[in-house]
């Protein structure tokens, strides 16, 4: 019996590497082929010959050097900010009650399961010289004119970090929340303050998540065009906005393509850099760095920034245990409270604040759509619905949902059917190239959405696909496949694989086993993959802007093209709708996944 286990058992480990073939065949079909199609029209000129003109150009033209640059200022600095203000919710989240930590995280994830334009029409609202914001600080006599704070650098930086911050504190938060408490309190109990003892032990353990959610934060800031176009001004123009400028307008593939291997090149050279230094295992939630073993020593790039990492926790443990003594007698003299209760208050109303920016912005539309007057302004004049009228009764905007809908739907049933699979694959076994493979799944999350949206509005115009539904969910499925493999991953991550074995010593084989044993108790996980994928794709408007080709609109593109006409409160009314829908949404997912977990 026991040989006949080990046999069936070997031949279901080779079988099973089968189940990452579909997911691989897809994305080299409608990911890798379009991106090497677009590769090779930059070396093309106008007579079809092999040329480096269009390079030569990008380099000859200081503007588009100098956009490059203002792309990756904009993407550090949102980087920066994301990162130090999205640390303190992810410490908190990894350090309080279930039950809690729950409401806390549908707030944080208030802005990302919202449309990138609604967030934008948010902060028009609230930071326009006639918003909100300057209307409070004219009425408490702070300003004596409106002070200009869209249109701008400040502008984009605040959109953005909005944007990305809910991704950066989840990716954090998937390391945190497998750190052992213990740890420092260990270190307490030995004498240790609870600075230094934070920055000595705590902050290393974590700092994979900060790698991981700095990179993703970083390289989707790249692509960005939406908040920039929006919130910023002529000098804050990103590459994203040059190269569909060069499609749109004047038609120019190769010098696109060009633009976007100038991107290519900038995103895989950060790419090596964090996967040298880190790996790329730590973006689906693995401490990478302590998994290498020994082999981490023999990398060059990994040594220095170990070195510069240390010297900087150094100097933190310095700062924080020569202000240790200051913060004893403070806390004294404040409160008679122990330091402790003290420092869990400050993380507390530090990270109550940091959410607030990402919840409340949204909210601020909500009135501007009951407004009467024909534009947004703050406060609003009167009160009429005649702007949801208008929107209810348009069959524009309601094929424009509805074709989101089946979209959206039909992309996330493709990224689980292929994504969930491979998940597996490369969360329970280990083959070589396991590193490679790892890495092409989720290179759709690596490489900016505008380059993807590019090469596939290219592909599909030479078999005349552009301006169908199918396009549409060929491409909203490329960016959901990463996303449910790396959610996923971290679920089964978890997951006792000892149930399984029990199960297939009592003789059920490994479909039954799944079916049966692991399929309930990650079922609740599977739904949040799924949930995921579905909002990503009903949200993406780079995608859609392309393969669209005025035939037909999705949602975002619909409010974008009306974004660019006219900012008009049927704007305000549509972001108001979308942002109850997905509210309903997530309160929903929330109570079916609680009663999924009720049941394991």
């Amino acid at each position: 019996m026991t040989k006949n286990f080990h046999y069936k058992n070997l031949l279901g480990s080779l079988s099973g590497h089968w189940l990452l073939l579909p997911s691989i065949v897809y994305l080299s079909i409608f990911f890798l082929l379009p991106v090497c199609i677009l590769l090779s029209l930059s070396f093309i000129d106008g007579n079809k010959n092999l040329s480096l003109l269009n390079y030569t150009r990008i380099i000859s033209t200081p503007v588009y050097v100098k956009v490059l640059l203002i792309t990756l200022k904009t993407a550090a600095w949102t980087t920066i900010f994301c990162v130090c203000c999205g640390y303190p919710i992810a410490y908190l989240l990894a350090t309080i009650n279930k039950s809690t930590k729950n409401t806390l995280i549908i707030l944080v994830l208030m802005p990302f399961w919202t449309s990138f334009l609604v967030r934008a029409f948010a902060w028009i609202v609230l930071l326009g010289t006639k918003g909100a914001i300057n209307q409070w600080l004219l009425a408490l006599g702070l300003v004596e004119v409106p002070v200009k704070m869209i249109f701008n650098f400040a502008g984009v930086l605040v959109g953005m970090v909005h944007a990305l911050m809910p991704l950066c504190i989840l990716t954090m938060y998937s390391v945190m929340e497998n750190i052992d408490p213990n740890l420092v309190k260990a270190a307490a109990t030995l004498g240790g303050r609870g600075g230094p003892s934070f920055w000595r032990i705590y902050f290393p353990l974590s700092f994979p998540g900060v790698a991981a959610g700095g990179l993703m934060v970083f390289i989707t800031s790249l692509g960005f065009f939406v908040t920039p176009a929006l919130l910023g001004g002529s000098r804050d123009t990103m590459i994203a906005q040059l190269i569909i400028f060069q499609i749109q307008e004047v038609l120019d593939w190769g010098f696109a393509g060009a633009v976007g291997v100038l991107l290519l090149i900038t995103v895989l050279v950060i790419f090596f850099l964090y996967d040298r230094s880190v790996g790329i295992s730590s973006l689906s939630g693995q401490n990478s760095l302590h998994s290498r073993g020994k082999s981490k020593w023999n990398n060059p790039i990994y040594i220095l920034f170990n070195f510069l990492g240390k010297l900087f926790i150094l100097a933190l443990s310095i700062i924080c245990d020569k202000c240790g003594n200051f913060w004893d007698i403070l806390v004294r003299k404040s409160a008679n409270k122990p330091p402790k209760t003290i420092s869990r208050h400050l993380l507390w109303i530090v990270a109550l604040s940091f959410i607030m920016f990402l919840a409340l912005p949204a909210l601020f539309i909500v009135p501007i759509s009951f407004t009467s007057e024909g534009f947004l302004s703050w406060p609003p004049k009167g009160f009429s619905i005649k702007w949801y009228k208008e929107v209810l009764a348009s069959p524009v905007w309601s094929m424009a949902v509805l074709r989101s809908f089946l979209v959206a739907s039909s992309s996330a049933f493709i990224g689980m059917c292929l994504g969930v699979p491979a998940a597996f694959v490369l969360g329970r076994r280990h083959f070589l190239g396991k590193g490679a493979v790892f890495a092409f799944l989720i290179s759709p999350i690596i490489i900016p959405h505008i380059f993807i949206a590019v090469s596939l509005f290219y592909l599909f115009s030479k078999i005349n696909l552009v301006g169908t539904s199918f396009a549409l969910v060929i491409g909203h499925s490329v960016l959901t496949i990463p996303y449910v493999i790396i959610t996923v991953l971290a679920v089964i991550k978890n997951y006792d694989r000892r149930l399984d074995l029990a199960a297939w010593t009592l003789g059920a084989h490994r479909l039954q086993a799944f079916w049966h044993v692991t399929l309930p108790i990650i079922r609740a996980g599977l739904f949040s993959a799924f949930m995921f994928a579905f909002i990503i794709s009903f949200d993406e408007l780079t995608i859609s802007l392309f393969l669209t080709g005025g035939e037909l609109t999705t949602l975002p593109k619909q409010m974008w093209d009306d974004a660019i006409l006219s900012v008009s409160p049927v704007l305000a009314a549509i972001a108001t709708l979308l942002l109850a829908f997905m509210s309903c949404l997530i309160l929903i997912s929330e109570i079916i996944r609680r009663r999924m977990e009720k049941r394991k």
